[in-house]
């Protein structure tokens, strides 16, 4: 129970602070947005209907056809968010910051949009439109879900150009690429880490070697090539993101014909990294 009352927190948190950034820095600016929200703002510039309004009736109807495709937490989570963005645009619908700085603007509309969609979305909810799209991307396609929504933002953002113009693109993109940074801080945290697999005649002098200059552990995972039926052992290594190149130097010294994948993992708990007791 107290995690999910930390979680709706977070969802209102984040649909504030999402909604500062369409009503302090979008639309005062004459930017656009990508996503439900986007259309909801050329809507706004063209009809002058309410964003809040429409954001309501509009993700209502994609979580009426998407709903089935997230699982009951996220849909419950992503009906709270949209009902908390709806209201918070509404209610800071006549707000104002005086700044008449277009790209200093443009530049925290894209830090509030990302932090709010990243708190959001870091709870397991999302604020519906692109961002289910973006979840359904992430689950079947393995798609990232930052990026993901970047695309699908891209184009409702491409669709504003003659409402907004040329410069008024230009700084949407920006903020587009602002907020997709901000928001994967959030969800991905200041460290990212990095699991790597390789497959290597020579493991035992690249897994001494990691456990000497990188102080880092190694769990061997036996396996076979599917073809030649030779038993090979992998190495499997969870490093940050700064010693990748590290790692590379070591593999490439004692193995040049060696084969590595590289992943990123989001949440890393265990002996080395965040205890689990923690958490």
């Amino acid at each position: 129970m107290k995690k999910k009352i930390t979680d709706v927190l977070f969802l209102m948190a984040g649909a504030f602070l999402f909604a500062l950034a369409v009503n302090l820095f979008v639309i005062p600016n004459d930017l656009a947005e990508g996503g439900v929200t986007g259309i909801t703002i050329i809507l706004y510039y063209v009809f002058q209907w309410s964003p809040g309004l429409m954001n309501l009736i509009l993700n209502g109807i994609l979580l009426i056809i998407g709903y089935k495709f997230l699982d009951k937490t996220t849909t419950v989570y992503t009906i709270i968010a949209v009902i908390f963005n709806s209201l918070f645009l509404h209610l800071t619908e006549n707000w104002s910051i005086a700044s008449d700085e277009l790209w200093v603007n443009t530049i925290f509309a894209g830090v509030f949009a990302g932090l709010g969609i990243g708190l959001i979305v870091k709870v397991g909810g999302t604020t519906a439109g692109t961002v289910i799209l973006a979840r359904l991307a992430n689950k079947y396609l393995d798609w990232n879900i930052s990026y993901g929504l970047l695309f699908f933002d891209l184009i409702v953002a491409f669709s504003s150009y003659f409402i907004i113009g040329p410069q008024g693109l230009m700084c949407t993109i920006v903020l587009l690429f602002v907020g997709t940074k901000t928001m994967e801080f959030i969800i991905e945290g200041l460290n990212p880490k990095k699991a790597v697999m390789i497959i290597s005649s020579k493991q035992d002098e690249i897994a001494k070697q990691v456990i000497e200059k990188m102080d880092r552990g190694v769990t061997v995972l036996s396996g076979h090539g599917y073809y030649t039926k030779n038993k090979k052992e992998i190495l499997y290594i969870v490093i940050s993101k700064q010693e990748v190149s590290m790692l590379k130097k070591i593999v490439r010294a004692e193995d040049d014909l060696a084969f590595i994948t590289i992943h990123d993992v989001r949440d890393v708990f265990g002996e080395g990294f965040i205890e689990l007791s923690k958490t």
